[in-house]
């Protein structure tokens, strides 16, 4: 029988992080991981940006969870020798005059955003209402994941198999899965959560989103570009274009709808011919409140959650996992607006 700490379910960019802080506290971990590969990491673009949604609103903490995560993923870079972090500019492309008001309305005087001296990229896009810079950065999830994932392995500290929940053997004091006996398991598994009697009360908004991976012929740059889709560049001159929104949805597959919509959307962004190469789809976490879920469960105080990052995983994982980690080893006290308790 195997003893841990914790025994964490989940490779995605908030298992990674809060393993990693948890190794680094001298804990004994094993994560169980089955390499799903549209798990919601794998698929998603690792955008973080400091401007929210359509009202352009400042994202939430962004002053204290950027600066943190850009060190940490720096930290992880060197630790597993990728490229992991890159600052990068959102050209931010105005759909309507309406838009670009209310943007410079909401973010003049701001420090993450400015506008150009003059328009680019005007061989390719269609930009009529100009356009603004927004100072962000991606996280690459397609280096740091399967590299993390080599490190949890020499440290045999990796289970590649997916959880069985009916074997999960649970009491007061530690968990039972196989041969492996942990003080605390902790569910990262994203939308697989959803499926736990454990976190029924939990109002779960898991939502579909598809993207499409593009080459566009004699652009090159290493900004975002942004106007209703998406544009993230990706190595061996790919884009990924994303990403589509659907609440309703069969299964977790791409579809031919989905696909349609986004064209439209490229269509309406750029003026020049792109080729598909590939369509990609996942399920995201997300909960009622769009804030991360952090805690135990009231009546298996040995059963805890990290989920519900959302579209803004990135920038918040780094931040979030580590102080989950001062709750669960220095007993530092649970940010309120991340406590699960508020389900319960």
């Amino acid at each position: 029988m195997r003893k841990v700490d914790y025994l964490i379910v989940g490779q995605g960019i908030a298992g990674t992080m809060l393993s990693w802080y948890l190794l680094q506290a001298g804990k004994k971990v094993i994560v169980i991981d089955d390499a799903k590969s549209n798990s919601a990491s794998r698929v998603a673009a690792g955008i973080i940006n400091p401007v929210s949604g359509r009202r352009f609103e400042p994202a939430w903490m962004y002053e204290t969870i950027y600066p943190f995560a850009r060190n940490a993923y720096r930290q992880l870079s060197e630790l597993l020798q990728v490229p992991v972090f890159t600052e990068r500019d959102l050209w931010t492309v105005f759909p309507s005059a309406q838009m670009r008001d209310a943007f410079l309305a909401k973010t003049t005087g701001n420090e993450y955003t400015e506008l150009p001296a003059a328009l680019k990229y005007e061989a390719f896009l269609d930009q009529p209402f100009g356009a603004a810079v927004v100072h962000g950065a991606t996280v690459n999830l397609r280096s740091l994941l399967p590299a993390y994932r080599r490190y949890l392995q020499s440290l045999e500290a990796l289970e590649e198999i997916h959880l069985d929940a009916n074997a999960l053997e649970v009491t007061p004091e530690k968990i039972i899965y196989k041969d492996i006996t942990a003080d605390k398991i902790i569910f990262c598994d994203g939308v697989g959560t959803t499926r736990l009697p454990y976190f029924k009360e939990i109002k779960f908004l898991p939502n579909k989103g598809e993207v499409l991976l593009v080459k566009i012929p004699g652009l090159e740059t290493a900004d975002i570009i942004k106007k209703g889709i998406t544009l993230v560049p990706q190595e061996n001159g790919l884009y990924w274009a994303g990403s589509s929104f659907v609440w309703d949805y069969e299964n977790d597959h791409p579809t031919a709808k989905q696909r349609e919509v986004l064209e439209k959307s490229l269509a309406q962004l750029l003026t020049v011919p792109y080729e598909v190469v590939e369509q990609l789809s996942a399920v995201r976490p997300s909960g009622n409140d769009r804030r991360p879920m952090a805690g135990f469960h009231p009546e298996f105080p040995a059963i805890g959650l990290f989920n519900g990052l959302g579209t803004k995983g990135c920038s918040l994982a780094p931040f979030m996992a580590a102080h989950f980690r001062d709750v669960l080893v220095a007993n530092a006290p649970l940010m309120p607006e991340i406590d699960l308790q508020r389900y319960f």
